[in-house]
């Protein structure tokens, strides 16, 4: 077994539809997939009115997004507050003909990989996100985001604040 960095989890609801999916373990499980130094996260899933006001006070937009994240310090450790929108997150995993799970663990470990330095503003850096999350997902047992079966991309994720 690979030992992984050390994580400090909170983990929030306000938004509770999707509670029983999303178990500490679980989600400390992905999130630790993704991880290469310590950190402590707090994830925190949201309804869309909050998720709308955080999207547009943070980054101008003013829609609410899949999964917001807020990242603090990288070193020694991360610390950074990942904010996932769980009626878009439903909305988008109805809508693309997703596993909801899946779909949770894949803008977990999305999320937790923007805290750690990734981003996809240009097409080099989105090549190396997604393959690091592709990788994670795959290890995780879950299929890999970026390869459907027919042949359809994935729509993107949030962003950093």
């Amino acid at each position: 077994m690979i030992a992984r960095p050390e994580l400090r989890l909170a983990l929030q609801f306000r938004d509770a539809r999707h509670r029983a999916l999303l178990p500490r373990h679980r989600v400390a499980r992905w999130i630790r997939a993704a991880l290469r130094t310590p950190a402590q996260l707090t994830v925190r899933v949201v309804n869309e009115a909050e998720g709308r006001a955080l999207n547009r006070d943070y980054r101008g937009k003013d829609y609410a997004t899949n999964v917001l994240t807020f990242d603090y310090e990288r070193t020694p450790a991360v610390m950074a507050d990942l904010v996932v929108c769980a009626p878009v997150v439903a909305r988008e995993a109805r809508e693309q003909g997703l596993d909801l799970v899946a779909h949770y663990a894949h803008l977990l470990v999305h999320g937790t990989l923007h805290a750690q330095g990734y981003d996809h503003d240009c097409a080099t850096d989105a090549r190396i996100m997604q393959s690091e999350e592709s990788q994670v997902l795959v290890g995780l047992g879950f299929p890999d985001p970026y390869q459907r079966s027919d042949g359809r991309g994935r729509t993107r994720s949030g962003g950093r604040a």
